[in-house]
């Protein structure tokens, strides 16, 4: 039989994968073949948004990884779930979009990875989105990703959140992925007519309609192929066969942040000690492969509310049962949305440039498995410290794709995270206890009120942090020596193999990675097909400026220790 000789082989059907996919293959010039490990996304369970958190705990839809015991967590064992489905993790999160503050991208910028700074990401945001409310310098009005506000705050409880943030001296944001991120105002998230818009829908099924694109699910990749510095082409297992399948242009990872730097060490690129203790024959020594991993901590916040207005009360089965058939029946109600519907961004101390703290504000208090915290009404603020400067890595254990890699994030390692949790706890109390949360606000479930010290608060932190679901890093972009790839995604040292997913962010952004992920795949396809870039942008990026001397606009000030 003849050997399919494609002109890319774009691994991994994810977030960056589904757009590489669409994009590589419009006008039909080019041969494409996107390979996926897991199966179809076509699961009520994963169009349904509101039932975001059984993809995410299914081992057939995501990759349960486990880490390595977190020495600054009390030696806690992390869970990292990881898409393994048509959309990959696109298909499993919690949809929200959060682009992150555009000094984040300007921070790439000044990282190394020239041309990738706010003036130039914009355009690429804009190209990927339809805003539900239309389009205009900050936001798109015509591209694939189906971008909106769920039931549009109609729980008094989110509008209640919002107004208590403006209580206590901070911004309201009419759009924190427009001029303004700092501030509170209503969340964002990827649902298009009631549906998850992952990158699957958005892009990869258009794409799927042409002859050029090639889409192989239940393929394992073992192995990208080498022939000294040149990558040829990739094995994969198919049905337990393996396969050699060459591409005579380039072999692009969008494996995420735990498989892209672990197929590339499985084929012999990494840092040499990692290699030759895992007994894997060194193709090409690139240290940073795998380090520099950053991930989002964050805890909830979680409080009685005194008004029966909470989604405490449809968690029962027979409501359960009723949001479901109607959300089959029409898409909308609360099945068509995430829940997370109001949000804030704030700085956690004068002197920080730009927001460090995110919140979800959920009307409801429940576990992430979608089970109720305790019986009766209540809410909670999911809140995180999101500029870590704690650094971890994903390293290759052997040669057998099969197992995973050792994942450690050093969680909570750096003195200034510590001091971020510190401050999530101080100024949450003060928000809620703003009079817009009075007629809601009941007593506190947790952390409790007895936690106040920084030493019972960091005892708290430890054992209470979940993450986010937001690694990163591992293939940092950039032209340093801990770089893997360079701005224009190619891998340093070795013709013909990019990396493009999040793994190759020089530094986490300040919000969800779903949207930078996407970006960072609409910017790349342009890159790979040699097109010229988009005209960036000069849309003025709004900041407080006396961020050097205080927390928030009207608040006392509060000086960085």
């Amino acid at each position: 039989m003849k050997e399919a000789i494609y002109d890319y082989i774009i691994v991994g059907a994810g977030s960056a994968g589904c757009v590489l996919a669409n994009r590589l293959t419009e006008g039909g010039h080019h041969r494409v073949l996107l390979l996926e490990t897991g199966g179809s996304d076509k699961s009520i369970f994963i169009q349904m948004p509101t039932a975001l958190s059984i993809p995410m705990n299914t081992r057939k839809y995501a990759w349960q990884f486990e880490t390595e015991p977190e020495p600054y967590l009390d030696n806690r064992r992390m869970h990292c779930p990881r898409g393994k489905v048509l959309g990959g993790s696109s298909s499993i999160n919690g949809m929200v979009y959060v682009r992150g503050h555009a000094r984040d991208f300007d921070e790439w910028q000044e990282q190394g990875a020239d041309g990738w700074d706010y003036r130039h990401c914009l355009p690429y945001f804009r190209k990927a989105e339809t805003w539900a409310f239309g389009g205009d310098e900050y936001r798109g009005g015509s591209g694939p990703l189906g971008v909106n506000n769920g039931n549009n705050m109609q729980n008094p409880l989110y509008k209640a959140f919002v107004d208590a943030g403006v209580d206590a001296g901070y911004f309201a944001t009419d759009d924190y992925n427009g001029a303004r991120q700092e501030g509170f105002g209503a969340m964002h998230m990827t649902v298009r007519n009631g549906r998850r818009w992952s990158t699957a829908n958005a892009y990869l099924r258009p794409a799927m309609e042409r002859d050029n694109l090639t889409v192989v699910t239940h393929a394992l990749v073992h192995k990208i192929l080498l022939e000294g510095k040149q990558a040829t082409g990739v094995c994969y297992e198919k049905d337990g066969k393996l396969v050699d399948v060459k591409a005579s242009a380039e072999v692009i990872l969008s494996a995420g942040s735990i498989g892209s730097p672990h197929l590339l060490q499985l084929s012999g690129i990494g840092n040499r000690d990692v290699l030759e203790q895992a007994d894997i024959p060194v193709n090409h020594e690139l240290p940073g492969v795998g380090g520099n991993l950053q991930d989002h901590l964050e805890f909830y916040f979680q409080f009685r509310c005194k008004e029966p207005v909470s989604l405490n009360g449809k968690l029962d089965w027979w409501n359960k049962l009723k949001i479901g058939v109607r959300w089959l029946l029409k898409k909308d109600g609360l099945g068509a949305t995430n829940h997370f519907e109001s949000c804030g961004f704030i700085r956690s101390r004068a002197g920080v440039e730009w927001p460090d703290l995110q919140y979800h504000f959920l009307p409801a208090a429940m576990r992430y498995d979608g089970k109720e915290a305790f019986n009766g009404d209540g809410f909670q603020l999911h809140i995180g410290h999101n500029k870590p400067k704690s650094r971890g890595s994903v390293y290759v254990q052997s040669d057998n794709p099969r197992q995973p890699p050792r994942i450690r994030f050093n969680y909570l390692q750096h003195e200034d995270d510590r001091q971020g949790f510190r401050d999530c706890v101080r100024l949450t109390r003060e928000i809620v206890n703003q009079p817009a949360m009075d007629k809601y606000r009941g007593p506190e479930i947790q952390p409790g009120v007895d936690v106040q010290s920084d030493e019972e608060i960091d005892a708290f932190v430890r054992q209470a942090v979940e993450s986010a679901y937001h690694p990163s890093c591992t293939c940092k972009m950039g032209v340093d020596e801990q770089a893997v790839v360079g701005p224009d995604t190619r891998v340093h040292g070795i013709t013909g193999l990019r990396v493009v997913d999040s793994s190759i962010f020089p530094t986490i952004p300040n919000g969800n990675l779903n949207a930078p992920t996407i970006m960072v795949a609409e910017r790349a396809a342009d890159l790979i097909r040699g097109l010229e870039p988009l005209n960036p942008s000069n849309a003025p990026v709004a900041m407080d400026e006396q961020w050097r001397d205080r927390q928030r606009p009207g608040g006392a000030r509060r000086e960085i220790a």
